[in-house]
């Protein structure tokens, strides 16, 4: 079975759906067509919702057209088809569950692998206070970050003492094949740190730069204070004469403290020093704003990359920035494709859309009208649109604000006997989901997670079991 759509030179695809999606579909499929290039025809099957077939009963129904070449069935029937295959010449794959996202299933988007292959920016996750933390505990969080994309593993030392141990912690991660920077201001400590292994230093000024020749690494050069940019300037040229290896760091202001200043300084900066690399310490705004990391970081992606700034420095202390590393990873990849094909980061990726999804993708309020009418079974559909909850099964269709108050008014309607303790607690959850979802602005299906981008986890299929109260015959048909 293959889920993804064939390729080009296949041209004749035959859709299967139900009787209630068959207007939608044709329209769908009408505006593809021209476009992708191919030829159609649409089987409806003698079912009301095409969620409701199962392999077995479509075996009985399923009639292809011999010109066929693609049986395109319904998303739900993407488990057990193999004897389905076996009936037909015809290739066939399972589309998307909504309809609706035929467009894409028909890759009419920018491949999103191509779009995530490439990049240029390297970042550096800072592991805080690592003096205070066991061997083992530093091992553990340096390769969740390494696993969350982050290409050097920063070890932030305390500015009030002098970590004794600097040395055997730096070697330990460089053995489990770590690339690892020091962060300190103490000469001895950055000594310790390269001598086992270390391949950066952050950070070098005025006050340590006479030792910084002697220790055979690459350096980070900041100014003295963020807006001295003479000190910055005389740091850089005194190491640039004895031949160390550098990245140039104009220091992030926070918000409110000059961080427009700030980022002209780097601009500034990679003027002055065209050809040297650089790094901006993003962690400045993200720890120090009272706002979601991912659009932050994704922001000062985009000037890195315009600025050719080829590494960023970022951390995980505030529950908000919990996942900087993982969104600096996506973001470098989105903002390397957008500079170098001169296109808007839109409609590239979407996993960095966590708060929102891109789009809502509503049924009309007919649609709603003819299901609630045409369903034949008591199992209840939940859809969450128009700012209300809308419940539906067999001859039901009820709407609400409140989940509670539309609870109360499913169980006065008669058919409500089929709610047991385990189907009050799917109808519950899904009710959540669903509630969530009307209060970000999130598109909601039954039974499916909802979308939190490159948060989102898989969701088992919770469809209540069926019982002798709530059991449903074979699909119902027209014969």
């Amino acid at each position: 079975m293959n889920n993804e759509a064939p390729s080009s030179t296949i041209s004749h695809y035959h859709f299967v759906t139900g009787r209630l999606a068959e207007s939608a579909l044709r329209e769908v499929v009408a505006s593809i067509a021209p476009r992708v290039k191919f030829e159609y025809s649409i089987g409806v099957m003698p079912i009301t919702v095409a969620a409701l077939m199962t392999p077995k009963w479509l075996l009985k129904h399923l009639v292809v057209p011999p010109q066929a070449t693609v049986i395109v069935l319904p998303g739900y029937l993407d488990e057990g088809i193999h004897e389905i295959e076996k009936l037909f010449s015809a290739k066939v794959v399972c589309g998307p569950r909504d309809l609706r996202q035929l467009p894409e299933f028909f890759g009419e988007k920018v491949d999103r692998e191509e779009v995530l292959r490439d990049f240029d920016i390297r970042i550096i996750a800072e592991i805080n206070h690592a003096p205070r933390r066991s061997i083992d505990e530093l091992l553990r969080d340096a390769n969740r970050l390494r696993g969350d994309g982050a290409d050097i593993i920063d070890i932030g030392c305390d500015p009030s003492s002098r970590w004794s141990g600097v040395g055997d912690a730096i070697a330990r991660l460089v053995d489990q094949g770590l690339k690892v920077s020091i962060d300190t201001f103490d000469p001895w400590e950055a000594e310790q740190a390269c001598q086992n292994g270390a391949s950066l230093v952050l950070s070098v000024n005025s006050s340590n730069r006479d030792a910084a020749a002697d220790w055979g690494c690459e350096v980070v050069v900041i100014p003295d204070t963020p807006d001295d940019e003479k000190s910055f300037f005389e740091t850089i040229e005194f190491l640039k004469n004895r031949d160390v290896p550098m990245r140039l760091d104009s220091i992030l202001e926070p918000i409110g403290l000059g961080f427009t200043e700030s980022l002209l300084r780097y601009a500034r900066t990679r003027a002055a020093f065209p050809d040297t690399e650089m790094m901006m310490g993003i962690g400045n705004l993200t720890e120090l704003t009272d706002v979601d990391s991912a659009g932050v970081n994704f922001m000062l992606l985009a000037v890195c990359q315009e600025l050719s700034i080829r590494s960023v420095l970022t951390t995980q202390v505030i529950n908000w920035s919990r996942s900087s590393v993982r969104e600096c990873d996506l973001a470098r990849r989105l903002v390397h494709y957008s500079v170098k094909h001169q296109t808007p980061p839109k409609r590239l990726d979407d996993s960095l859309v966590m708060l929102r999804d891109a789009k809502l993708r509503p049924h009309s309020e007919m649609t709603l009208k003819n299901l609630a009418v045409t369903l034949r079974d008591n199992n209840y559909r939940l859809f969450a649109q128009d700012e209300k909850l809308h419940l539906l099964s067999a001859g039901l269709h009820l709407s609400e604000v409140d989940p509670f108050i539309l609870f109360e008014q499913l169980m006065k309607q008669p058919q409500s006997d089929n709610v047991d303790a385990g189907h009050a607690f799917y109808l519950g959850f899904e009710m959540a989901k669903a509630m969530t979802a009307l209060t970000l602005g999130k598109q909601y299906e039954q039974d499916q997670s909802l979308r939190w981008g490159h948060l989102t986890q898989p969701e088992s299929h919770h469809r209540i079991a069926r019982t002798s109260r709530h059991r449903r015959r074979e699909p119902e048909t027209n014969e």
